[in-house]
């Protein structure tokens, strides 16, 4: 039974992570390509391009802030590799023909991220099934990836949502530290509140829900951005809908595969 699950996992890892690129390239990939064409603008005031990496920078506290433009750790990458959305943000030393990695194109390079994250996080949903002895079925698989949504995207972005290239932003390690503590409580709140019946329980669930954002996000010194708030706020609102989506593919389709090497046996 476990191997069946685990099975059924990576198959519907694999179809929501051909989804979720399909997806990106038609309503996220975009603005994040229009973005790009803010960074290293000059102020009004001043002839040195301030966003270029080796340039000249009179705000370098600031700049240094835009998490766009610094170096990924190796714990960054770990984490970095957990989000659906992040590898379209990987432009940063692309050439002109868009080539991000290993000379792949940037949705060939998406498209390998994002079916290695769909893979993972259907074996990280399946585990978690297992774990609570909660299985996952055609019926409650969209209620799985709202879940999975919930706690991996839509309640951290409550503190850090989805940021565009060249955009500021906190420390990378506050930023990572913050969405991890945040990630686990409110998958533990989450599981409270749905699936225990006691009230305790559930206001103990919401208490966890509420405490990172209670304790507050980590927040750049500096928010001055050359890109227009109105595309980071639609950047922002595409970047949850698609992977609201992707969850819930995640789910009906894990939920479908479960029932069918069911009924196989």
């Amino acid at each position: 039974m476990i191997v069946r699950t685990l099975l059924a996992a990576i198959v519907a890892g694999l179809i929501a992570g051909v989804f979720m690129t399909g997806a990106q390239e038609l309503r996220v990939t975009p603005l994040i390509l229009h973005a790009e064409q803010f960074e290293g603008e000059a102020p009004a005031t001043t002839e040195q391009p301030t966003g270029q990496p080796g340039a000249a920078q009179p705000a370098a506290e600031g700049h240094d802030q835009h998490s766009s433009l610094k170096a990924v750790s190796p714990l960054g990458a770990v984490l970095d590799a957990l989000s659906p959305i992040t590898p379209a943000y990987a432009h940063e030393g692309e050439h002109e023909e868009g080539g991000i990695m290993f000379g792949l194109s940037r949705f060939s390079g998406t498209l390998m991220a994002n079916l290695v994250t769909g893979s993972g996080f259907g074996l990280l949903l399946a585990g978690v099934s297992l774990v609570i002895g909660y299985p996952i079925t055609l019926r409650n698989g969209a209620l799985w990836g709202a879940c999975g949504w919930l706690a991996v995207h839509m309640l951290p972005a409550i503190g850090l949502p989805p940021e565009l290239p060249g955009f500021p932003a906190a420390e990378l390690g506050d930023r990572q530290a913050w969405w991890l503590a945040t990630v686990a409580l409110s998958a533990v709140g989450l599981y409270l509140v749905v699936l225990r019946e006691e009230i305790v329980a559930k206001v103990v669930g919401l208490a966890l829900i509420a405490a990172p954002h209670v304790y507050g996000a980590p927040q750049p010194l500096d928010i001055s951005s050359n890109v227009p708030a109105v595309l980071g706020a639609e950047f922002a609102v595409a970047a949850l809908a698609t992977t609201l989506a992707f969850w819930i593919v995640l789910g009906v389709v894990s939920g479908f595969v479960n029932e069918r090497f069911a009924r196989a046996n």
